[in-house]
């Protein structure tokens, strides 16, 4: 498979559509996994409760955190979860693979994607890179068989009008490096994490510096 980039800036670190073709080993990476809403051909695709789910403002702003290189893919609808973590496993090792050290690698991962995020990150526990779910847990935790565990660093944020919540049982299950959560309250419940607040924005900016 060819992947092309298509980076939205021309000077240091870049914005990439698919995973860049080149890498540069000392420079960090950070992939950013929309919900399943975004799946398809809009990229601002509009929930009947929620509203519009910016999925370029998003990308936008999480870049602007800045010091990284952001991989955000856009996927098609009705994406295989098994057939993208394989995908996106890939994606990781041929990081690992060009000597890019695993504290330079952050999956960022929202509702669907923070699924496709711990499936993607708990293959690489001994290499110990970063993880960021956000709105992904259940009564604790992800409910896969086998069960999901991670490893290296963790970041959980989720919204307290929202359903899902805190990846406790999960994080306690796994052999974490640190282990951070934080909630916010915004009223907006999913929708909290459709556009690029800073309420949870500020709390992934100063856990990635």
């Amino acid at each position: 498979m060819i992947l092309l980039i298509f980076p939205i800036h021309l000077f240091g670190q870049e914005v990439y559509t698919q995973f860049p073709s080149q890498i540069n080993a000392s420079e960090k990476y950070v992939f950013y996994v929309h919900g399943l809403i975004v799946e398809g051909d809009k990229q601002t695709p509009e929930h009947p409760e929620y509203g519009i789910y910016d999925f370029p403002a998003i990308k936008e702003k999480i870049f602007e955190i800045g010091g990284f290189n952001l991989i955000a893919h856009h996927r098609a609808k009705n994406t295989d979860i098994n057939e993208y973590v394989e995908l996106f496993s890939s994606w990781v090792s041929s990081l690992l693979d060009s000597g890019v050290p695993a504290s330079n690698i952050t999956l960022i991962g929202f509702s669907r994607g923070s699924q496709l995020t711990a499936l993607t990150a708990g293959r690489f526990n001994e290499h110990a890179i970063n993880t960021v779910l956000m709105a992904g847990c259940f009564n604790g935790d992800m409910i896969f068989e086998p069960p999901v565990t991670l490893g290296g660093r963790l970041l959980s944020i989720y919204e307290t009008t929202d359903a899902p919540g805190s990846c406790q049982k999960l994080a306690s299950r796994s052999s974490l490096e640190t282990f951070d959560e934080h909630y916010i309250t915004t009223g907006l419940k999913h929708g909290a994490f459709y556009r690029p607040l800073e309420a949870w924005l500020g709390h992934i900016r100063e856990w990635i510096r």
